[in-house]
């Protein structure tokens, strides 16, 4: 995945710098953030995709988050494209969470924590899960969790995938039980805990449009503020 991992990047702090220099000037804040936490198959691609449009965020996939945290060279490149002020601002709440949360303390975290927070400093990402919404500030983040029966998410599951029932309900298990130990392992915290998210939406009975008019409604009336005030966060650690 290197060349087409450098190639992302690259694109992607393109984006970032043209998002930057549109705003520059006119005090416009930065664009939101949206982070999506999921059951196995309880959503599809087309639903992320259409959240996307419609709130004009770029996706950053969570397969690619990976890549690029179990790469020093690629962390770090991710990281080096902020400015001063921003890297500032960026240690500062890295510091705050290690302080305030029991964040596993091994390389791959650390650079996790370093590359998702530097997505969410430049803003317009729809982060798809590696813990997102437990690594940027709440009050910054709109987080979203799907989820859905069983027997949903198996039926999509089969039909996604084309396997049978019993095979479509054993990968279900097995990938919510791999989400659920990797956030357990780094962040110490349940990944079904509604407490780590601003709203947790059953897709059963709800259509592509009803669910992206309730994110776009949460998203207008969670007031996200402009930036991270990070003196706030160092005094608070000081």
């Amino acid at each position: 995945m290197g060349p087409d991992l450098d190639r992302f990047i690259e694109e992607q702090v393109k984006k970032w710098e043209v998002s930057k220099e549109k705003r520059k000037g006119k005090d416009e804040p930065a664009p939101p953030v949206v982070t999506i936490s999921r059951e196995t198959a309880s959503i599809a691609n087309e639903l992320v995709q259409r959240i996307s449009q419609e709130l004009k965020l770029d996706v950053i996939d969570g397969k690619i988050i990976h890549e690029v945290a179990k790469s020093v060279r690629m962390s770090d490149k991710v990281v080096s494209y902020l400015d001063e002020k921003t890297r500032s601002i960026l240690d500062n709440w890295i510091l705050y969470l290690k302080t305030t949360r029991f964040l596993r303390a091994d390389q791959y975290v650390r650079h996790l924590t370093k590359v998702v927070a530097a997505i969410g400093e430049q803003g317009g990402a729809l982060i798809i899960g590696r813990g997102a919404n437990l690594i940027l500030p709440p009050e910054e983040t709109l987080r979203v969790r799907f989820i859905a029966p069983m027997e949903v998410r198996t039926r999509n599951m089969m039909q996604e995938t084309g396997i049978n029932e019993k095979e479509a309900k054993q990968q279900i298990l097995l990938k919510d039980a791999e989400r659920r130990d990797s956030v357990k392992k780094n962040f110490k915290v349940d990944i079904e805990d509604p407490s780590y998210y601003d709203l947790v939406i059953n897709t059963e009975f709800l259509g592509t449009e009803q669910i992206v008019g309730i994110i776009k409604s949460a998203l207008k009336s969670k007031k996200i503020p402009s930036r991270r005030k990070a003196d706030v966060k160092s005094a608070s650690m000081a």
